[in-house]
């Protein structure tokens, strides 16, 4: 290391040994370093819940769009048959009438 000619990582090593040599300085640089750690440690803790919660808020979401589908489908079903009003079809479904006549619409085309 004393054949090092590069000159800042010369100043780099002088500044290191005069750090180790000074037990508030070394005091100092743990302590900042623990801190440091702590900080990674508690971001990366604070992303993995952040991804836990957004996957169980998509699993919600695609249950909910899955049972929403669900519903059009029976819906057009129900349609199908003619044997019931959109109102009906409506309180059978969950949907809207508007919704419900959204999908007669469709089916008419």
């Amino acid at each position: 290391m004393a054949k090092i000619a590069h000159e800042p990582v010369k100043r780099a090593m002088s500044r290191i040994r005069e750090l180790s040599a000074d037990e508030e300085a070394r005091r100092l640089a743990f302590v900042r370093e623990r801190a440091l750690r702590d900080e990674v440690s508690q971001l990366n803790e604070a992303r993995q819940e952040g991804r836990q919660e957004g996957r169980q808020e998509g699993i919600k979401e695609g249950q909910k769009k899955g049972r929403q589908e669900a519903n059009a489908e029976t819906a057009r079903n129900l349609i199908k048959t003619n044997a019931l009003t959109d109102e009906q079809i409506a309180q059978a479904t969950g949907l809207t009438q508007e919704e419900v006549a959204q999908l007669r619409s469709e089916q008419q085309e």
